[in-house]
């Protein structure tokens, strides 16, 4: 196993070389095996153990071993605790994912700290099976059948090509000593239901099943690759970026005869998981919206808007003195005094400074505001109609911003002036606006 698992790494793995590599030990079997492998290669190596607490001095036996270990061969390693349990009580977390994720910020702070680039675990060809079944069972789709991937960013599985009874055969040979995890003889957890009750059927069917097995899966991660090419093809004609936001054109999307599995494909990593009411959104009527956590989708028309939303509160006002030639925030605009007027636009204008009054409000807009578009000799109009007129989307609408006098609207920034401030022959002193 020893230079299969070289030739491997080598191979699969070449950027490693003088890197410096922290490698996940729990004090089991496949985390020894690798640590006993790695040892023998020209790497810089440290050994991460995470104790959760959740064995007694099950646990602290376990550390306790590592440590020892790592002392008696000269290899650097870092150790810390957690109280797992307190954790996934304060969060509403299972066990298990509270331990994974107290386990990989963990990780991933020390990366940092120490100047360490990747760090290496111990997942091998079983746990890919079990995670396949168990993906299976919860239902998923392709992704979550092409199983655990070889590397995630700077997490490398450099055993996932071995399976359970290699290396098990590599430690009895090797005399390598590993503690015993006693969880992982109890079917409390659905993985060891798996792992105990599943897998072993499966393999008396077929005694090269795991083989079998990972060949389906080198297919499906073909199948794979080649929807996220197709994907990426079709995306380029159906949607357009601007700013923030992603636009998909429900007209050239509704053409595609497999559509719904395409917006599968871009909505899915933005959290989305209501996707009968997603495919729904598609004849669906506009204004109409669905959230995930940290998005919303919106109908608009003939348009879908994907655009970040946050339920943090922002400011709905806020106040512009009469000494202030910039603002910053929520929106970046310069205020300054000039002794003439040039082309306007719907980003400049030019108002008689002498009939505003300070501090000058800039609020978002409210249901009712009307005000007096310029050039249309004083007549009001309900900025709702303007903004029904200009065809813009519930979420160019949260986006606009009103600048007041008052109570007055001098500007419908970046959209429209106010007819009353505008500059006449009597005008003395002239404030330009600009939207940066």
């Amino acid at each position: 196993m020893f230079s299969k698992f070289q030739n491997h790494i080598v191979s699969k793995f070449p950027f490693l070389a003088e890197k410096k590599l922290f490698l996940a030990v729990s004090g089991g079997l496949d985390s020894m095996v690798l640590l006993h492998l790695l040892h023998q290669l020209p790497y810089e190596i440290a050994v991460l153990h995470c104790n959760f607490q959740l064995r007694g001095l099950e646990s602290f036996g376990d550390q306790e071993f590592i440590q020892n270990y790592c002392e008696q061969n000269n290899i650097p390693i870092f150790a810390t605790h957690f109280d797992t349990e307190a954790f996934a009580k304060d969060y509403k977390l299972s066990t298990q994912v509270a331990a994974r994720e107290l386990r990989y910020s963990w990780f991933y702070e020390l990366l940092k700290e120490k100047n360490f680039d990747y760090i290496l675990t111990a997942h091998h060809a079983d746990d890919n099976l079990e995670t396949f079944i168990i993906n299976l069972t919860r239902g998923t789709g392709l992704e979550g059948l092409t199983g655990i991937p070889e590397q995630n960013d700077k997490i490398i599985r450099p055993l996932l090509p071995f399976s359970r009874d290699e290396i098990l055969k590599y430690a009895e040979e090797n005399k390598i000593e590993w503690r015993e995890d006693s969880s992982n003889a109890s079917n409390k957890y659905l993985r060891n239901k798996i792992r105990h009750d599943l897998v072993p059927v499966l393999k008396e069917i077929n005694p090269n099943f795991l083989d079998a097995f990972q060949k389906t899966q080198s297919f499906l991660q073909e199948s794979q690759e080649m929807v996220e090419d197709a994907s990426i093809m079709i995306y380029q004609q159906v949607a357009k970026e601007a700013e923030e936001d992603i636009h998909f054109d429900l007209n050239q999307l509704k053409k595609l005869p497999n559509y719904k599995s395409y917006l599968y494909q871009w909505l899915n990593e933005f959290g989305f998981s209501a996707w009968k009411d997603i495919y729904d959104l598609v004849e669906g009527q506009s204004g109409k919206q669905i959230f995930s956590a940290a998005f919303r989708l919106l109908k608009n028309r003939e348009t879908l808007i994907l655009s970040p939303f946050s339920e943090t509160s922002e400011k709905d006002e806020y106040e512009i003195n009469e000494n202030d030639t910039e603002v910053n925030f929520p929106l970046k605009m310069s205020l300054c005094n000039v002794s003439h007027i040039t082309l306007g636009s719907n980003k400049v204008i030019f108002v008689d400074a002498d009939k505003i009054r300070f501090p000058l409000l800039l609020r978002k807009w409210k249901e009712g505001d009307v005000f007096q578009p310029f050039g249309m000799n004083g007549k009001s109009k309900k900025v709702s109609k303007l903004f029904k007129d200009e065809k813009l989307s519930l979420i160019e609408k949260e986006k606009t911003w009103i600048l007041c006098s008052d109570d007055q609207i001098i500007w419908i920034v970046g959209m429209r002036q106010d007819e009353r401030f505008k500059i006449n022959r009597t005008t003395n002193n002239i404030l330009k606006l600009e939207l940066q």
